[in-house]
């Protein structure tokens, strides 16, 4: 359990460094190519979801915050013995806090990188642990199966 606490603190804090560089040292909506074609930085203010969804819902993705929070913990527990499972859980939850720290603290969450090869929304470290945890459970659930 002490990697598992160890790996979020690591995970939140560097996402909210950042998070915290971008915003003091990038204006808002300032676009900076770091590989033209390729890849951005920007500072964006979300007050919504991805692709800015749900825009000024804060009250919700709170709500939805602390609920995740609480589920993902039972399971890290229930699950702490499975390997696989509890490496997803800690990215996961890692990304939800990150992101839920951001909208109590401000409102909104600060995202920063742009694909400019695709058309995708912009992201931040929270939210690329969001989507690298629910990829690791889905392959955990995969290869274990129910583990009831």
């Amino acid at each position: 359990m002490f990697y598992a606490i160890f790996s979020m603190v690591i995970l939140i804090g560097a996402d909210q460094i950042i998070k915290y560089i971008i915003a003091t040292h990038i204006s808002e909506n300032a676009v900076i190519n770091l590989v033209p074609g390729l890849i951005s930085i920007t500072n964006l203010h979300n007050d919504g979801a991805a692709w800015s969804i749900l825009q000024g819902q804060q009250w919700l993705f709170s709500l939805i915050s602390i609920f995740a929070i609480f589920i993902i913990g039972y399971f890290m527990y229930r699950l702490r013995k499975h390997r696989l499972y509890e490496i997803s859980l800690v990215i996961l939850l890692s990304g939800i806090i990150g992101n839920f720290v951001d909208r109590l603290m401000q409102g909104y969450v600060v995202d920063m990188f742009q694909l400019d090869f695709i058309n995708f929304p912009v992201f931040n470290i929270a939210d690329s642990c969001i989507t690298i945890g629910i990829i690791i459970l889905f392959i955990a659930i995969l290869r274990d199966g129910d583990l009831n």
